[in-house]
């Protein structure tokens, strides 16, 4: 893993501890399609009918009243787009209409989608077990207190962590930053107290990277990204890709607006590739990838990572610790006031990201809501996204299985305005 600069972090510590041995080509050939043609595109969704109109009008009243500038959402059911809908423009000074083909800087998103991802697919090969120690695979963690966090501490944001720390402003490099990082001491008992800790995803990152012995962006490019047929989706993107990325913060640590640019100052400081930030994707892309994960979770049959549906359903699961979370391993599930709004099943699961950005999948409903937008251009101090998450998912649910499924929804149209 050169790009962390650190020394090998597998090496066997002090206890008689077996350094791991991963296959690449073992895990890769859990990816259904080596051997096998990649995806077609989503069924094309069908031209939404009236019951979709509220969720449309909605959307394009949140655009005027200065919410965003634009977004895309997506409504899937049962394995297939029933909404592609995209909305706005991209920014202040770039008056072109959103596309369903514009790409978003995902932020948290990348949280679910990349790194909690590459965890349950070692964790379904065997290759990471997660009531392991972090100490064997990082040595920074094996002197108490630290040493009492487990792999499922850091999915679960319980290991004891404090949310953040400005690395992009005590580090000068990406090596300095993952360092300060792992350094960082707890502020409580691993699995006393949730505290959603950026801190916490980096590590795990850096145990994730330790199986697979490479940077997680490459194997979730070839193993995920590409069997999906996720054209659109990746870290770093280039400069080709430019005039199609919607732009986020008149960032006052960088001195310009962002554009392609991850906008999270610490995934920045540590490459642009982290496991808490820093994934691009489009509303299409993400809908590839939320189809193929509630497959997986009914036990379907999928182009894509072959994955147990025990495991999806081990990851997906809210875990009910420590008492009052609402989370499972690696993602969230609704509960008061959540961006999952008033009628997703109790056993719905999701994730939001800082740029404006939320997935939620129903698995019991096989439902499927995106929202995709640059809620932060050109500044972060734009909180009108807090209302509109929820009650995208409230029409959303009601549009797809009708009225009687989210009586709320009738209440939203009521709700749009000056945040």
């Amino acid at each position: 893993m050169k790009r962390s600069g650190r020394a090998d972090s597998s090496a066997e510590p002090s206890g008689g501890f077996q350094p791991p041995i991963i296959c690449l080509a073992a895990l890769v050939a859990l990816a259904s399609a080596c051997g096998r043609p990649a995806p077609a595109s989503p069924a094309p969704a069908r031209a939404p009918g009236d019951g979709f109109a509220a969720l449309r009008a909605y959307l394009d009243r949140e655009v005027e009243a200065g919410a965003f500038p634009g977004g895309v959402v997506v409504v899937g059911h049962q394995s297939r787009a029933v909404l592609t809908y995209a909305f706005g423009h991209y920014g202040e000074d770039d008056p072109r209409p959103v596309t369903d083909s514009t790409v978003y800087d995902l932020a948290s998103l990348t949280k679910v989608v990349g790194l909690t991802t590459a965890t349950m697919l070692l964790a379904a090969h065997d290759s990471l077990d997660l009531e392991a120690p972090v100490g064997r695979f990082l040595p920074e963690y094996r002197d108490d207190p630290r040493a009492g966090v487990r792999v499922r501490h850091l999915l679960l944001h319980d290991a004891g962590l404090p949310a953040w720390r400005p690395l992009y402003r005590e580090a000068n490099d990406a090596a300095g930053a993952l360092a300060l990082a792992l350094a960082t001491p707890l502020d409580t008992p691993p699995g006393v107290r949730y505290t959603y800790s950026d801190l916490g995803a980096i590590a795990l990152t850096a145990v994730v990277e330790s199986r697979l012995g490479e940077p997680i962006d490459g194997v979730l490019a070839r193993v995920v990204f590409a069997p999906l047929g996720m054209h659109d989706t990746r870290f770093l993107p280039p400069k080709s890709w430019r005039d199609r990325i919607a732009p986020t913060e008149r960032d006052p640590w960088r001195g310009r607006v962002l554009r392609g640019e991850v906008h999270d100052e610490n995934a920045a400081r540590l490459g642009g590739v982290s496991g808490h930030a820093g994934l691009f994707s489009t509303g299409p892309d993400l809908a590839r990838f939320a189809f193929w994960l509630l497959d997986a979770w009914h036990g379907r049959a999928r182009t894509g990572p072959a994955v147990p549906w025990t495991v999806v359903r081990l990851f997906t699961h809210r875990y009910g610790e420590p008492p009052g979370s609402s989370r499972t391993l690696g993602w969230d599930t609704p509960s008061e006031g959540s961006s999952a709004g008033h009628c997703l099943a109790p056993g719905s699961f999701g994730h939001t990201g800082f740029t404006g950005t939320s997935l939620w999948i129903d698995p019991a409903r096989e439902l499927v809501v995106i929202l995709l937008t640059n809620r932060l251009h050109p500044t972060r101090e734009n909180h009108a996204i807090r209302r509109v998450r929820p009650a995208v998912a409230d029409l959303a649910v009601a549009a797809a299985l009708g009225s009687a499924a989210c009586p709320t929804a009738s209440r939203v149209d009521t709700a749009s305005g000056p945040s």
